[in-house]
């Protein structure tokens, strides 16, 4: 059988690193692009993109996935079989403060995107969104069925509108495209600026840590190994066209195109507290909590219903909290020698 190629945009990222590594582990051929910009610390990207092209069949390419034609050399190069975009400005707080980096990085790297899929099609095109485009949303779980017009952040709403690029395209050219929405993901090699790490080096310093909402939030946290299997099955749950439109009962199928939205998120909703409490118990600190409100942006609770993603792959997360936080510990003290 022929080697497969792959595009993973974002590939030096969190996510993009992990998802990297499971496809060059089952003999994919990859294609990785990064900015290596400096949202975060350059030097967590460089070390994980270090252990990537230590294999032969890992190209590095360095590049923001908004530069005019990038993306569509690229295609014309490789012709990808399969493409899973994951490059993207993330977090909540800094898009309300810096908005542009969300439209360059957001909207136009997902229209650059779609354009060199549509001259080079791709077998499948997955595109990652987010759980913050449930948004006001307070009926949970939250199933990819439901509507979700009422997004809270600017990132959020870039996530949003690249779903709505994306099944233009879909409809448009024939092109097969499936949306994940991600759940609070976490685990070794995380982002410095999201709360595991910011939790886990406060903690071990014994400094306060910063609880939002008083403590009262919930999250559906999503371990990044389960996550990263996840999407290697989806790139196999290839969407087609419904005849007559006609879509199935709990599919987010699109009756005018080969375009569906599926939830990764391990299917439970877990107090913030309780994820403290397994960061403590794994690092073997308490933890000093400093209680603030609500941050502007934010949602109180999210939960996935990962049914749907169940359906296609016959596959769900299932790594508990306790046991993710564990790995997630054991690593933080390994790459920071603390």
């Amino acid at each position: 059988m022929a080697q497969k190629t792959v595009l993973v945009t974002g590939s030096a990222g969190f996510i993009g690193f992990h998802l990297s590594q499971l496809l060059l582990a089952e003999g994919f051929r990859v294609v990785g692009l990064d900015s290596h910009n400096g949202y975060y610390d350059p030097a967590l990207k460089s070390a994980r993109e270090a252990q990537l092209i230590v294999n032969a069949d890992y190209t590095s390419v360095k590049g923001r996935v908004e530069e005019p034609g990038l993306l569509m050399d690229l295609f014309a190069k490789h012709r990808f079989d399969f493409v899973v975009h994951l490059a993207a400005q993330a977090g909540v707080r800094y898009s309300i403060e810096n908005p542009r980096a969300y439209t360059e990085a957001n909207l136009m790297g997902t229209f650059e995107l779609l354009e060199a899929a549509r001259a080079y099609p791709p077998k499948h095109l997955l595109l990652a969104s987010t759980s913050s485009a449930y948004g006001a949303n307070v009926k949970m779980p939250y199933r990819e069925t439901d509507q979700a017009d009422h997004q809270m952040s600017y990132y959020a709403a870039t996530k949003k509108a690249s779903e709505a690029m994306a099944h233009s395209y879909a409809h448009l050219y024939d092109l097969p495209v499936t949306m994940f929405r991600f759940f609070t993901v976490y685990g070794p090699w995380g982002r410095p600026d999201m709360a595991p790490y910011l939790f886990t080096s406060a903690i071990m310093a014994d400094e306060p840590i910063k609880v939002f909402n008083h403590g009262n939030m919930k999250r559906d946290f999503t371990y990044v190994g389960d996550l990263v299997r996840g999407i290697r099955l989806l790139v196999d749950a290839v969407p087609e066209r419904p005849v007559d439109g006609i879509v199935p009962e709990g599919d987010s199928l699109s009756p005018v195109a080969p375009w569906r939205i599926v939830n990764v998120g391990n299917g439970e909703s877990v107090p913030l507290m309780d994820f403290i409490g397994a960061i403590e118990r794994a690092s073997n600190h308490k933890a000093q909590k400093q209680m603030l409100p609500m941050q502007p942006g934010d949602v109180p609770a999210t939960w996935a219903d990962n049914s749907l993603l169940k359906s296609l792959t016959g596959y769900a997360p299932q790594t508990s909290v306790t046991d993710g936080i564990a790995e997630y510990v054991k690593w933080h003290r390994a790459y920071y020698k603390s």
